[in-house]
């Protein structure tokens, strides 16, 4: 039987399950599974040997936690991370994630210039700027960061969801917030040569032509089968899972 791909409604669902009483996973374990998949996914795609220098780019929710998990997972696994951070969240939870990644003189950038230029010297992009909750108009500086990845020639690895596409139709026109003459600029979406879908795969990837991993080992039999998700079988300790290529056939 073929995995289910899911609503944002039912991904909204399956996080508020796993954090309720009965749960019993806190945000921070849930984090760190899943920047911990994201790294093992993008070091069985890019060698270290050949993409070492990753532009960890992250926005300021939980994408951009799972992000700077990852970043730091990266640096153990022997690759040369850098974080481009605009705005970091204001919660606890990323002040501390971002302390541990300086703690390893992992650098932060902040600034959307510098973040151009260091994306000239990387080798490997892994986006994790927006996730399933985003919906257009594209705010300032994040307009200029999406119209940078698109003007390099370099992969992209995407944490759940490509930046920018919507989680229940995929790739949609983008477009930004209006100025003070009420004209918006259109912004082109990208399609990475990588996604990790994290729990289940989204109704927004269903058409995903990339490499397709699953992460996030996680979710509990018994919410697996009430939701009917299908769930795929880990191999070993790999929190990791490859999609097949014709998994776009899958069950909604």
């Amino acid at each position: 039987m073929s995995i289910r791909y899911i609503s944002q409604k039912i991904a909204q669902q399956i996080d508020e399950e796993l954090m309720s009483a009965s749960g019993a996973f806190s945000l921070d374990q849930l984090m760190e599974l899943a920047g911990l998949s994201c790294a093992q996914a993008l070091s069985k795609s890019y060698s270290s040997k050949s993409h070492r220098r990753v532009m960890v780019a992250c926005g300021p929710g939980n994408q951009g936690g799972d992000g700077l998990v990852a970043a730091r997972h990266l640096h153990h696994f022997n690759y040369k991370p850098t974080i481009y951070l605009p705005k970091p969240g204001s919660k606890d939870i990323y002040k501390r994630l971002l302390k541990q990644c300086e703690n390893l003189n992992i650098p932060v950038l902040k600034d959307v210039d510098q973040f151009k230029k260091g994306l000239s010297e990387s080798d490997v992009i892994l986006d994790a700027i927006f996730g399933f909750s985003f919906a257009p108009p594209l705010r300032k500086p994040f307009d200029e960061v999406l119209n940078a990845i698109t003007s390099v020639d370099i992969p992209i690895v995407s944490v759940d969801i490509p930046s920018g596409w919507s989680v229940t139709d995929g790739p949609q026109p983008l477009y930004t917030e209006k100025d003070e003459n009420g004209n918006y600029e259109t912004i082109k979406t990208f399609e990475p040569q990588v996604l990790i879908s994290l729990t289940a795969p989204k109704e927004g990837v269903r058409k995903f032509k990339g490499k397709h991993y699953l992460g996030g080992r996680f979710v509990p039999d018994e919410l697996a089968k009430k939701l009917e998700l299908n769930l795929p079988e880990y191999r070993g300790v790999d929190q990791v899972v490859e999609l097949p290529s014709d998994s776009q056939s899958a069950k909604h």
